[in-house]
């Protein structure tokens, strides 16, 4: 496991810690894949490094999840693969929140609370996005946007873990965009960390 973040991620990421070098990018990504053709992820909801509002988090009732949409990716892909990690929770491992596959390799958009077609286990062991809930009074967290283009299509079925996932995308990625919302909360519910085990 990295215990540093490559040059070419901390660069790409801005405001980087060693921890970003745990990122499912900082292992199947490079700097020759990451924009490559200007293949590029961004939001309507939030600009890269921005906050996100608290209707994406579990600040707020009948949260969902943010919208998001992407450029063309390079040539030769075939599908495109989603995940959002929390570097900057407690554990070994970033917090995962949301992993995604099954989407074209292709321009493409995951409208706001939209159920996307394949979709795994989160940190929670539940196949949904799982909503920001950083302690409070911690200073903000990273929420990591990392989109991949992969040179095959994937044949996990849904509910797969980060682990399995992660292990279907080696050597298959051509592509890699990023984009990065913060949260921090200075009142509410505290997702209780030392209950909560990695279901992978």
């Amino acid at each position: 496991m990295a215990d540093t973040t490559p040059d070419w991620l901390a660069s790409a990421l801005g405001n980087s810690s060693a921890k970003h070098g745990k990122l499912v990018a900082a292992r199947l990504g490079s700097q020759g894949v990451l924009g490559k053709g200007g293949f590029a992820l961004s939001s309507a909801a939030f600009d890269n490094g921005e906050e996100l509002d608290p209707c994406f988090t579990a600040d707020e009732e009948d949260s969902v999840a943010p919208p998001l949409e992407w450029t063309s990716p390079p040539p030769g892909t075939q599908e495109v693969v989603l995940v959002v990690e929390d570097p900057d929770a407690p554990g070994e491992e970033p917090f995962c929140h949301w992993l995604v596959w099954g989407l074209p390799g292709q321009k493409g958009k995951i409208l706001e609370g939209e159920a996307p077609p394949r979709v795994g286990k989160n940190s929670f062991g539940n196949s949904e996005w799982l909503l920001p809930d950083p302690p409070t009074g911690a200073d903000p967290h990273d929420y990591v946007f990392q989109l991949f283009a992969l040179d095959l299509p994937l044949v996990l079925m849904p509910g797969a873990s980060r682990k399995e996932l992660e292990e279907a995308m080696q050597g298959h990625v051509i592509g890699l965009a990023l984009l990065t919302g913060t949260y921090a909360r200075e009142e509410g519910g505290d997702y209780d960390w030392e209950d909560e085990d990695e279901a992978e």
